[in-house]
């Protein structure tokens, strides 16, 4: 396993853990702080553009793991389902613009008035069947996160590792996994999960599980502030092949949000070197 109590060259930031910076704000900030990675949201390259998105982070010296986030196939009509193909090929073009590894999808939950998880689990299959060759033409390879069972209804159907590496299996080459620790800490079939994903790994995201959570959204931890055995997941996914930098990933109303941003960004280095 790679060996971080001296080295952060491995840390990416997630734009998200600096929730209130640009993009031109945010690649300063970890040029500052000797982060050499980013992972921006989308709203963040299109307040300026694809081209201009693109220069910014080039001219900072930065390299870009995933373009976050695309995804959310799932819909009550054929027509939103469309809409979704069309907004999701669009992605696939702003992280080919700004230079990214990849494109991080999540699937989207079930339609509204829907109970059918199944129906919904094969809109994300068929969703990604669509997309792929598109994706594939540009490129650009497609991680699929699974998200936690509480998201289920709203933001992700595809709950598991095994669920989401049943789906690249199936539809192929250009599509592959994103392994967050907050959404599969919980998994007693992870460590077999994680092995046979290996190569599909294409991203691997950290922070942490608080005891009590306040918000199953917005209240998630530092590292080494809560349950999570990061650093024995971390080997888990390095022993099956991932050796690509690591995401910082903290979504935090009442703490890591509201304070100053290089604060963040020096204890973000701290805790991956000490946690991660």
């Amino acid at each position: 396993m790679r060996d971080f109590s001296q080295d952060h060259r491995a840390l990416a930031i997630n734009s998200a853990t600096v929730k209130a910076l640009n993009l031109q704000q945010l690649c300063d900030a970890c040029v500052r702080a000797g982060i050499t990675t980013i992972a921006p949201w989308r709203d963040q390259i299109q307040a300026v553009g694809i081209s201009t998105a693109g220069k910014i982070i080039k001219d900072a010296g930065l390299g870009v793991t995933s373009l976050v986030r695309a995804g959310l196939f799932t819909a009550a009509s054929e027509a939103g389902r469309k809409a979704a193909i069309d907004d999701n090929r669009r992605a696939v073009d702003e992280a080919a613009g700004i230079g990214a590894a990849n494109l991080l999808l999540i699937a989207g939950g079930l339609p509204p008035g829907s109970k059918d998880i199944a129906g919904a689990r094969q809109q994300v299959h068929d969703g990604l069947a669509t997309l792929l060759p598109y994706a594939k033409s540009a490129n650009m390879p497609l991680a699929l996160k699974p998200l936690h069972p509480m998201t289920a209804a709203d933001r992700g159907c595809v709950t598991t590792l095994g669920n989401a590496k049943d789906i690249c299996d199936e539809l192929g080459d250009g599509l592959g996994v994103a392994i967050d620790v907050y959404h599969v800490w919980w998994d007693p079939t992870l460590p077999q999960e994680i092995a046979r994903a290996g190569k599909r790994i294409l991203g691997f995201h950290v922070c942490d599980w608080l005891v009590p959570t306040t918000d199953l959204l917005t209240d998630r931890g530092m590292m080494g502030d809560g349950i999570i055995d990061i650093k024995s997941i971390r080997g888990m996914v390095e022993a099956a092949g991932y050796d690509a930098p690591v995401d910082v990933e903290i979504f935090s109303a009442n703490n890591w949000w509201k304070r100053d941003a290089d604060e963040v960004l020096r204890i973000c280095i701290e805790r991956f070197r000490s946690v991660v």
